[in-house]
């Protein structure tokens, strides 16, 4: 007789067969640590205390709490925006890679700096040395902007700028560029990173001290909402700190605990929340368990949904709609059987979209090793539209919505990650737990768990700590050439030379005495734009009157 219950199943049926063959491991957990039953049933949802609703926790895509979407067709309208990450060398080489990938089909750009330019330095500054156009490509001053966007109709293209403390600055190029191009600011679209709390806990871009670094998030939130209404404010960031070491869960808390923050400081501030809470816009990443990513990404919309109505009373839907772009994994590429790296980023693509993705960049296999060559990209680019032309995954809204297994890994999540939230609302809030040096320490703790499994060989890595080889080294790896930063320098030294003097003096004067009041900072930033003072000479000026911050701030 069949079973009459999941108890009876694993009583009679399941445990006689691990007597006979046993399981490969003892206990089966996600890469949280979550345990994972052998079978989920519909008892998993029914258990004593859960209150589990379909209409309530589940519903429609489309509906409150958008766990299953937040569009009601999801990719059968339009398949998710197609980015990736790119920058190097100078703004001409990196305005030549950008039209090759709009060439191969890319749907959006996604730009990426180099570390002076998300700290606020010139290239020519002592600390750039050596690390310009290494990482992504320098930005110094509205001539670069506009180099990096030649030929390309900004009205036409949605840009992501992975950029932070130097946020408002950049946003200010930008919108300065466009209007060169005759697109007036509201017409643009886009998303600027500017998440600056998830700065101080895993990445270390920063410039300023905390609090008034969160007057500039707070000075962007304005402007944009009175000026750029098609422009995403933030980006409210969990992937970097997941690839510092964060699990699924801390990924999901720490993200909703800095976005909690940036939404009060808002308030505070006086805006509305329907005002600016439809602009916000977040930044995951996909890492390698299929079924909990998936899950995390479910649980993540349920959240902000009811963080947003239940906590600070919106009422407009948009501003309960999580939207998010994802990134695969970068801390997962490895740089022994590099080809691997091709399969682990296809999973990790494929849970984004069987999440729900908005916005998806797929890493490069070479990644381990050098800046991805162009074949590399194309090949990541190649493998998003596999995915979402020949796969299957793109063509019914949320798939794995009604499975026992991933229905009960987004309630645990979510049950999990609100732990958290209440742990950091006692501390005062993120900021406060930030100083306190709260996040660092569990991301940090976590790390080193991971590290641990990895070593032991408790946790497989194909190719680094199981089935090596031995391989010769790879050849044809993209190098940034020095030359690049010689030629960036010698356009700031001709920038310099050329430009009207006494109005780049007039105008860092006139952003001073605005950043010492509470004025927004974004007209006067504007203003500097427009008379060619570059990047480091705003950051030196802002450094005068916010301080400059040195270091972690607590561990």
């Amino acid at each position: 007789m069949p079973s009459s219950d999941k108890k009876q199943w694993q009583r009679e049926t399941l445990d006689p067969a691990v007597k006979r063959f046993p399981e490969r491991r003892e206990n089966f957990q996600t890469d949280s640590g979550l345990t994972i039953d052998p079978l989920y049933s519909p008892e998993n949802l029914q258990a004593p205390g859960l209150d589990y609703d379909y209409n309530r926790d589940l519903g429609y895509p489309g509906e409150f709490p958008y766990t299953r979407g937040v569009q009601p067709n999801t990719y059968r309208g339009r398949v998710w925006t197609m980015r990736q990450y790119s920058g190097y060398g100078t703004a001409a080489e990196t305005n030549a890679r950008f039209r090759y990938l709009l060439d191969q089909g890319q749907t959006g750009l996604s730009i990426a700096f180099d570390l002076p330019t998300q700290i606020g330095y010139d290239s020519d500054h002592l600390l750039a040395k050596g690390e310009v156009g290494k990482v992504g490509v320098p930005i110094c001053s509205l001539a670069d902007m506009e180099t990096l966007f030649e030929g390309i109709p900004m009205d036409k293209v949605s840009t992501s700028m992975t950029i932070n403390a130097t946020a408002s600055l950049l946003l200010c190029f930008y919108i300065v560029a466009a209007r060169k191009q005759g697109v007036s600011q509201d017409q643009i679209s886009g998303t600027v990173q500017n998440d600056i709390l998830k700065e101080y806990i895993a990445r270390g871009t920063y410039a300023y001290p905390p609090r008034p670094s969160m007057r500039l998030v707070v000075d962007i939130f304005k402007y944009c909402a009175e000026n750029v209404p098609k422009w995403n404010t933030i980006s409210i960031s969990g992937y970097h700190m997941r690839e510092a070491g964060a699990t699924a869960v801390q990924e999901l808390a720490f993200t909703f605990s800095n976005a909690i923050a940036y939404v009060q400081a808002a308030l505070d501030a006086g805006l509305k929340i329907d005002d600016f809470g439809p602009r916000l816009s977040f930044f995951f990443v996909a890492q390698n368990n299929l079924f909990e990513e998936v899950a995390k990404f479910r649980a993540a919309r349920r959240m902000w949904a009811r963080i947003m109505k239940d906590r600070f009373g919106a009422k407009d839907p948009r501003s309960m709609m999580l939207r998010f772009h994802t990134q695969t994994a970068g801390v997962t590429l490895t740089a022994q059987q590099t080809d691997n790296n091709l399969i682990r980023c296809t999973v990790q693509a494929l849970s984004a979209i069987l999440g729900g993705s908005q916005s998806l960049h797929v890493n490069s296999r070479d990644e381990a090793l050098a800046l991805p060559s162009e074949d590399s990209v194309q090949l990541s680019l190649r493998t998003q539209q596999i995915l979402a032309f020949e796969s299957g995954a793109a063509d019914v809204v949320d798939p794995l919505g009604g499975s026992y297994y991933v229905e009960s890994l987004t309630n645990e999540l979510e049950a999990k990650a609100l732990e958290y939230i209440r742990r950091i609302d006692d501390l005062g809030g993120s900021v406060a737990a930030i100083e306190q040096g709260f996040q660092v320490r569990e991301i940090g703790d976590a790390a080193y768990q991971h590290r641990q499994e990895v070593e032991s060989g408790d946790r497989t890595i194909v190719g680094v700590n199981r089935f090596t080889t031995e391989e010769p080294p790879i050849e044809g790896l993209m190098r940034v050439d020095e030359a690049a930063a010689r030629t960036q320098v010698e356009r700031l030294e001709q920038l310099r030379r050329e430009r009207d003097d006494s109005k780049v003096k007039s105008a860092l004067e006139r952003l001073k005495q605005v950043a010492q009041t509470e004025e927004n900072t974004v007209p006067a930033i504007l203003e500097c734009v427009e008379n060619y003072c570059t990047l480091g000479e705003v950051c030196e000026v802002l450094r005068g009157v916010f301080g400059e911050q040195e270091g972690a701030i607590s561990f």
